[in-house]
């Protein structure tokens, strides 16, 4: 692949080679007689499916048509993801599916896109073993699409396009189709500045840029003047968004002030920006989402200190359970890492007394995986894989207890819930989410569409770890 050096460029910039590749496209499509069709699919985070919503836009503006069905598709990419080796794992052999694709149409463009791809071992394993992937792009690339597809298209050559210079300007007005039509991801921050020590996020995404208030109070009017109900906000660490004359908070108020009746969730925070002013906004404010992610990775000290997250279990513990008091109702999540590297069994037996004193709502457990380049992955690590495997089986039955018990309070009460399905799930049911974002699942014998994209009332009759069901209540 030969490698172009990524830097600024504005959308009138890119304009141009959205003309040649819109001419390519309507010549493609006179000759086949059909609509040219794109595929999608994302691997990881939330920030990743929001990226696809841009590439996607990108695309159809482009005068591609939107698949859900790779075999049929003129252009496929893939979004990958690089926070566990799982998901990088599960990307490379959806690549190596593609390769038959590439052989009964020459014509396909293959894509790969997002973090995976920003690691050099990664792009050297694409280089070697998928000859049939026509270009690789990292996240900085994201307004480039058209660049990169006239490149192709023209030149008839692979690109490596470079991700060196991730700390690039942010680029305004790039065109989105959204998955959904109720619910909206909104992304006010990219990149990281914490470096924690098993993390490749602000390698793979660079220091931490914030996106101008404007932009995002304007994007969040468009969205609730078409109707949208949900809005995430996104960030690696969303509540260090901004600076000291203008933050998280601020931005949080003016956007609780747009009028409308929509509700506010935001993701990730981290615990060390987690402020008593933040704590008693969400208490007071009814549009924001009575629920907190709030990641703690370990219940030990030492692992924390490892783990260089700038805080301790004590801190942790005091800061959940002050969310918890001045939020009543809270909906409290967060994520935990089993068999960090040097986790003795007496360090996991602090995060499972943790668990069992804070009682999460739900949780996010992953056995550690070793990042290639980050300070963790030259951690010794004596600890077994059965130890470990083990260590996860009984966080996970502790996890499920607390949940279930939390679920069966809500049996016998009534529950405000946003209707976000049209049709029946495989269970034959509706799914709505509550404020703290408990999935109800409900019967419903109307029109559907007369409560979708609605917050309705549902009367809890019975409970699981991981659902509420209830009746709908007119």
């Amino acid at each position: 692949m030969n490698d172009i050096k990524n830097c600024g460029i504005s959308l009138s910039e890119q304009e141009k080679y959205a003309e040649k590749v819109r001419s390519l496209i309507k010549e493609k499509q006179e000759k086949s007689g059909r609509k040219l069709l794109c595929y999608i699919t994302t691997f990881g985070c939330q920030q990743n499916e929001a990226d696809s919503e841009r590439l996607m836009g990108q695309a159809v503006s482009l005068g591609y048509e939107k698949t859900d069905d790779p075999e049929s598709a003129d252009l496929i990419i893939y979004n990958t993801c690089a926070v566990r080796e799982h998901a990088e794992l599960r990307a490379l052999s959806r690549t190596g599916a593609l390769k038959h694709l590439k052989e009964k149409n020459k014509d396909l463009i293959i894509g790969l896109w997002g973090c995976m791809v920003t690691q050099n071992h990664r792009m050297n394993d694409v280089k070697m073993s998928y000859p049939y992937v026509d270009f690789v792009a990292g996240t900085n690339m994201l307004p480039r699409l058209a660049e990169i597809l006239c490149d192709v298209m023209v030149n008839d050559r692979r690109r490596y396009y470079v991700t060196e210079d991730v700390t690039s300007e942010i680029t305004e007005g790039v065109p989105v189709l959204r998955e959904n039509d109720i619910k909206a991801y909104v992304s006010i921050m990219y990149g990281c500045n914490n470096f924690c020590t098993y993390c490749v996020v602000p390698y793979v995404r660079g220091r931490e840029r914030s996106r101008k208030k404007e932009f995002i109070i304007e994007e969040v009017k468009e969205l609730v003047n078409s109707g949208y109900r949900e809005i995430t906000l996104l960030g690696q660490n969303v509540n260090s968004y901004g600076d000291k004359e203008y933050g998280f908070v601020d931005l949080l108020k003016d956007l609780c002030a747009i009028n409308g009746d929509f509700t506010l969730r935001f993701m990730t925070s981290h615990p060390k920006d987690a402020s008593d002013e933040l704590i008693d906004l969400i208490a007071e404010n009814k549009k924001l989402a009575k629920q907190f992610h709030l990641p703690m990775q370990s219940g030990s000290t030492e692992i924390l200190r490892r783990m260089n997250r700038k805080y301790t279990a004590e801190k942790y513990i005091a800061l959940a359970e002050k969310i918890k008091e001045k939020i009543p109702g809270v909906s409290l999540t967060t994520d935990i890492i089993v068999g960090f590297p040097g986790e003795t069994e007496e360090d996991f037996l602090e995060t499972y007394k943790a668990v069992e004193k804070l009682r999460f709502d739900s949780i996010f457990s992953f056995i550690y995986s070793p990042r290639k380049g980050t300070p963790a992955a030259q951690m010794e690590d004596p600890a077994t894989k059965e130890e470990k495997t083990d260590r996860m089986s009984r966080l996970i039955a502790l996890q499920t207890e607390i949940s279930a018990e939390i679920n069966k309070c809500f049996v016998g009460k009534t529950v405000s819930a946003l209707c976000d399905t049209r049709k029946r799930l495989e269970n034959g049911l509706y799914a709505a989410k509550t404020t703290g974002n408990k999935t109800v699942f409900f019967d419903f014998n109307g029109d559907i569409n007369s409560v979708y994209g609605k917050n309705i009332d549902i009367k809890i009759t019975r409970s699981t770890a991981a659902q509420l069901y209830g009746e709908y209540e007119k």
